[in-house]
């Protein structure tokens, strides 16, 4: 297939496995269209226009040409200069090249923009009982300090680099984490684990989760104990990054009682324990991976043939269809 078509295929995923209510993405899409519509030519430059069809600002071709045929990719959680001189080298040695590297963290504009995809964070909280405005002004906050942060970056270190050696770059971050969060969530839901070894044992039943535990990074619990009753249980996997760390409160008060992330900081970690919030940490690349193995299932399902996946950077390709 076209990159065009795998990346469409994408953002279609994504939106399938969005948690938030079809009609605010709706609504989020037409705002995007009408604030384009008011723009002067010369700012109209400068504009993304893949926002006008793909909420998930992380998530972008950033080099290459979209008509470029899609077979062959080098996929990875982190894909920066080491990772794309790999597949230059690599694409030298062996007759069949790599077509595409595919990253799952964001480079370029794509993590220039990172902060925005965080409003995707309100709607979740505000599905799982939060005040609204509370949400929003908490977020906000945040948002602002992820765009601070980000902003002194080599954003496009990583991507001058595949440009000048030619090779097609993607990042697929939030479409990718939108599956995983859809796919636990589902778990959890259909399975209803009693304790929170149940969840442990429901994540470590799943192929990527259980390689991770065998590389030393299992699931763990970091707040409660194996014999704590899990209570609902929110998924925060997806959003661009971690959220406002005054949160946790409002999610004891909406009926949370324990969270599975990727990751916590010692901060978040903190304010989660003062709220008394069950925390289980399933692993960042373990995550990742899955997601974006999630993510490449529906791909191949959608185009109806099969990519050749070469992992490397944390990745290994496992298909759940």
């Amino acid at each position: 297939m076209k990159l065009k078509d795998f990346y469409q295929k994408a953002v279609a995923t994504g939106l399938k496995n969005d948690l938030r209510p079809p009609e605010e993405i709706s609504r989020l899409l037409l705002a995007e269209q009408e604030k384009y519509n008011k723009l002067s030519s010369e700012d109209r430059e400068t504009f993304d226009l893949d926002g006008l069809f793909n909420p998930y600002a992380d998530s972008r071709i950033l080099t290459g040409s979209p008509e470029v045929e899609v077979k062959r990719l080098l996929a990875g959680i982190d894909m920066e200069v080491g990772e794309v001189l790999l597949a230059y080298v690599l694409n030298k040695e062996q007759s069949k090249k790599f077509d595409l590297i595919l990253a799952h963290h964001p480079e370029g504009r794509a993590l220039a923009q990172l902060y925005q995809v965080m409003e995707l964070q309100v709607d979740l909280f505000i599905k799982a009982g939060v005040t609204p405005s509370l949400a929003e002004q908490l977020m906000e906050k945040r948002m602002g300090e992820v765009e601070r942060r980000f902003l002194p970056l080599n954003h496009n270190r990583t991507v001058d680099v595949a440009r000048l050696l030619n090779l097609p770059m993607i990042c697929l971050h939030t479409v990718a984490d939108n599956c995983v969060t859809k796919y636990l969530t589902d778990l959890f839901e259909q399975k209803r684990p009693a304790r929170l070894e149940n969840v442990l044992a429901i994540l470590k039943e799943i192929p990527e989760y259980r390689k991770s535990s065998r590389e030393s990074v299992p699931p763990r619990i970091l707040n409660g104990s194996e014999n704590s009753r899990a209570g609902r249980i929110y998924v925060d996997m997806t959003g661009g990054t971690e959220g406002p760390k005054d949160i946790f409160d409002q999610q004891v008060a909406a009926g949370i009682s324990t969270l599975v992330g990727m990751h916590f900081s010692e901060e978040a970690l903190e304010k989660c324990k003062s709220a008394k919030l069950n925390v289980i940490v399933a692993g960042h690349i373990a995550s990742d991976t899955l997601g974006l193995n999630l993510l490449l299932d529906q791909i191949e399902k959608e185009a109806g043939e099969e990519l050749e996946v070469t992992g490397v950077s944390g990745f290994e390709r496992i298909k759940h269809l």
